[in-house]
Formats: structure tokens, sequence, C-alpha cells
């Protein structure tokens, strides 16, 4: 029972992620108005970055001698380590969905960005993680609704599609290092350094490919604080924690509620109706979700 109530508490963490990632989509594309991908992800990083120094700080003066993670000196390395790791996919996946998204149509990009829901359990196969077949109607119901909430077009691959699919890999890459090394060290100290380089790396590609402008960087202050904080500092950390109760599958299942949160903060908060193709592709990702949550059946005898 206590089990279950703690897979529970991870899948509400991740699911609250989801939320905060799909209502980001609409500061993404307004920040993009003034400022460069790379300028874009390196000031939202630094702000997460920022963002997480109280809770580091908290976290650490309410921690008992001896309770919750353990800052082991075997695990500093591994925390280091998967820090680094984590940053880089961050980085490069930001960096490819922020440059797709200019050259396909918003739908297309958040079909392709969930096809981690695909990719995670394939890669999983290779490392002896067999997903039951529940899990795999839930994959499949969940990539059906993504894409008829997402794709209002002719599907056809573009270069920006490219970048956007080499996103989606990247992404799952992500998912699958945080279930590794999640349960092993400090999540929120695991979160800072993964900002920390991805704030790094994105300003010296900015500095080389791009013109930071202070006046076009304060411009973009409200999208770049929304996505700072809370995309980024409370997003990614969400993530993290709820994938310590959550395997990589049914983590990125959840984490495709991401679609459906952004269809509906398009229609709360830009008045964008859902056609009812569109709501029946929501539909099918929340039955994805709950599929994926439900026991399984214990064999007797």
């Amino acid at each position: 029972m206590q089990n279950r109530k703690e897979h529970l508490k991870g899948s509400g963490m991740l699911a609250l992620c989801a939320m905060i990632w799909g209502v980001a989509f609409v500061a993404q594309s307004a920040g993009m108005e003034h400022v460069g991908p790379c300028t874009f992800n390196a000031v939202r990083n630094f702000i997460a970055c920022i963002a997480l120094l109280p809770v580091l700080f908290l976290s650490r003066r309410l921690k008992k001698p001896g309770e919750g993670d353990v800052p082991a000196p075997e695990n500093k390395k591994l925390l280091l380590g998967g820090g680094v790791l984590c940053g880089l996919f961050l980085c490069a996946a930001s960096l490819l969905q922020q440059v797709g998204i200019q050259y396909t149509t918003a739908g297309k990009a958040g079909f392709l960005t969930a096809l981690y829901i695909v990719i995670v359990p394939l890669l999983g196969i290779f490392l002896g993680r067999l997903p039951g077949v529940k899990v795999w109607l839930g994959v499949v119901l969940s990539l059906l609704g993504v894409y008829l909430l997402s794709v209002k077009e002719g599907f056809s691959v573009s270069g920006g599609d490219a970048l956007v699919i080499a996103c989606a890999v990247l992404f799952s890459f992500h998912i699958l290092v945080v279930d590794k090394i999640s349960p092993r060290v400090d999540g929120v100290m695991l979160s800072w350094i993964q900002f920390f380089v991805s704030a790094v790396l994105s300003l010296v590609f900015a500095l080389i490919w791009e013109k930071p402008r202070l006046p076009s960087i304060f411009a973009a202050w409200l999208p770049l604080l929304y996505t700072g904080v809370l995309s980024s500092g409370v997003g990614y950390t969400l993530q993290i924690l709820g994938q310590r109760k959550a395997s990589p599958t049914v983590a990125s299942l959840i984490l495709s509620l991401e679609s459906v949160f952004a269809a509906l903060a398009g229609w709360a908060l830009k008045n964008e109706a859902l056609a009812p193709k569109e709501l029946l592709g929501c539909c099918l990702v929340f039955a994805a979700v709950v599929l994926a949550q439900l026991p399984s059946r214990k064999k007797t005898g």
C-alpha cells in the first residue's frame, strides 16, 4: 500500500510537470519574437538556477542528519557526472526544439516532440526493461491521441520536423538518465547542475551564433520569467523527483499530458476552439495515462 501511495505521489508530480510545460508553450512562442533560441534558453536556465537556490538552502537547513537524500562521498561523482550529462541532453534537446519550431507548425512540433512516448520503451528494451501489454496499449493510445490533438494538416517530414524528431530522441535519453540517477542523489541539486550546464552551453552558442542584446531580453521578460521559474525550475525538478516513483515508460506517458494541457491553455487563455477530433485526442491521452496507473493483477496459486 505504501509503495502504491508513493507511486501515485510521483505520478502527481509528473502530471503537474506536464501541466506547467503545456502552458509554457505559449510563453516560448512569445519569447521567440524578441530573442533567438540560444539566448532564450541561456537566460531561462540561468533564471532557473537562481530560482532553485532558496530551495536548495531550505532543503539543506530543514533536512535532519541522515534523512532524505544521502550526500555520501561515493554519490558526489554520480551527482556531478549525472548533472552534466542531463544538462548536455537538456541543452541539445531544447535548442533543437526551439530551432525546429521556427521551420514547422506548432502542432507538428508538439506531436513529433511527443514521440518520446514510443522511443523511451524501445530504448528500455535494450536496457533490459520490457514493458507489459497494458503499458504498450497506453503508448499506442497516447501516440494516437497526441496526433489527433496536434496535427491539423497533411503530414509530411521537413527539415524542421527532422530537428524536432532529433529533439524527441534526446529527451528520451534525458528521461532514461534521470531514471537511473535520481533515486541515488539529491534531486534538487541534480536539477540545479543540469540547468547550470545547459545555461552555460546555450550562452556560448548565443555569443557565437546570435547577438544577445539586453533590450531584447528585457522585452521578453515575462516569457523568460515563466519558463525560467516554472517550466525549468519547478517543472524539471518535479520530473526528477516524480521519476523516482515511476518507470521511464509510465513517466513518458504522464508527461505526454503536456500536449493536452497546451491545448486547454490555448482554449482558456487565447480562446482557441477545440474541434471534436482534438477533444477525442485529449480523451485518448487521459485514457492512456489512467491505463498505465492501474495496478497489475497479482498471480495466485
